[in-house]
């Protein structure tokens, strides 16, 4: 399920570049094209059309990334998640080993 999130998290990734490129900060890009505004895809049509699947292909980007992020820790990946690792049955192991003191080595005289 992650890597079909991701696929499309990609796709609109693509997509939203190429509807920003499109647009042109000050009202030209694709709505330039046309001249009259009474067209039925006219400058405004465009424009508002252009804007509207920006503010779209955002908003499924942001849900797209919660639903990956939700994915991933509900254990999306399954059994063969690489970041997952078994954990061992650390009881028989003191968490701090008990420093004994060195014997005294005997004294020549």
């Amino acid at each position: 399920m992650y890597t079909f999130i991701v696929i499309l998290i990609l796709i609109v990734c693509v997509l939203l570049a190429l509807v920003v490129l499109v647009q042109n900060s000050k009202g030209g890009g694709l709505a330039a094209n046309f001249s009259a505004p009474t067209q039925v895809m006219g400058a405004r049509q465009s424009a508002d059309f252009i804007e509207k699947a920006t503010w779209w292909l955002a908003g499924i980007l942001v849900a797209l990334c919660l639903a990956a992020t939700i994915s991933i820790s509900m254990g999306g990946h399954g059994a063969s998640d690489p970041m997952k690792t078994e954990v061992t049955n650390t009881s028989d192991y003191s968490p701090v080993q008990q420093a004994t003191a060195p014997e005294a080595a005997p004294v020549a005289e």
